[in-house]
């Protein structure tokens, strides 16, 4: 199933992470594809937000692994940008994609996507021409996420005019 709508601005990518990250239970999976500044990062900040963490969020390119925690949920965020052979890593994601109070988000999966289960999310911001800030999001998600997809398109309905 896909959902695709436009994002005019960083504003709107991190308010569309942060709906998304306020229906989030644990056991999710969310795969965030672009380019190099592409709006995951920005994405990744209001999903943090949304599911009620107050940590800083930064990209992990170079530390290849975060974990933002509350007293409910933990949210690991990894990014295989740089990776040609994700090790241990490969690992440390099965753990967590095992854990039902865990939200896996992962950048440049293409390495691991083996590991990935099918049931998942996958985010794509792919920019908008003559337009820096806008993005083109396209959704796509199983079935059996289907409520939440629809709670987040009504919740974002109703921050449009």
């Amino acid at each position: 199933m896909i959902w695709q709508i436009s994002s005019i601005s960083s504003a709107d990518t991190e308010r569309l992470g942060e709906l998304l990250g306020s229906q989030l239970g644990g056991g999710e999976v969310i795969e965030l594809r672009s380019d190099l500044g592409g709006g995951k990062t920005t994405f990744a900040i209001g999903l943090v937000r949304g599911a009620k963490i107050n940590d800083r969020v930064s990209s992990p390119t170079f530390t290849l692994s975060r974990i933002y925690k509350s007293h409910q949920l933990e949210i690991h965020h990894s990014d295989f940008y740089r990776l040609d052979d994700p090790g241990i890593l490969r690992d440390q994601l099965a753990e967590s994609l095992g854990n039902p109070k865990v939200v896996v988000l992962v950048e440049w999966a293409g390495i691991v996507d083996d590991v990935l289960p099918d049931d998942r999310f996958n985010i794509q911001f792919q920019p908008v021409a003559n337009s820096p800030d806008e993005r083109l999001i396209t959704i796509k998600y199983p079935e059996s996420k289907s409520s939440i997809i629809k709670n987040l398109q009504t919740s974002w309905e109703q921050l449009k005019p």
